[in-house]
């Protein structure tokens, strides 16, 4: 069974530890094994790439590192400023998210 994270894929995210504090961006993936995710543009790392036969042109390329789940914080898409999430029944009794701060669900 997946845990239950409080981002997800594709949400707007700001980083709140780390050498990439305050900036935000949006998460591309989630390692729910390793409690990391991947953010667009943030916590770039170099890799060196040795030139094979599929890609001829190796080098040194810089490609978004992972960040602990703990040290980013969702942006609420009504107020643009940083929540906490939690969970409670819909109207339609389903569990979805919502703004710790507002108390509208987040889509």
């Amino acid at each position: 069974m997946q845990p239950k994270l409080h981002v997800r894929k594709g949400d707007t995210v700001q980083v709140i530890a780390g050498e990439s504090k305050g900036k935000s961006g949006k998460v591309l993936e989630i390692l729910t094994e390793k409690n990391r995710v991947i953010v667009e543009g943030l916590n770039l790392i170099t890799k060196h790439q040795k030139p094979s036969a599929g890609k001829p042109e190796g080098g040194i390329k810089k490609v978004e590192g992972t960040i602990h789940i703990s040290n980013v914080a969702l942006i609420d898409p009504a107020t643009g400023k940083t929540t906490r999430t939690g969970r409670k029944l819909n109207e339609k009794a389903k569990l979805q998210r919502y703004s710790k701060k507002t108390g509208d669900f987040i889509k």
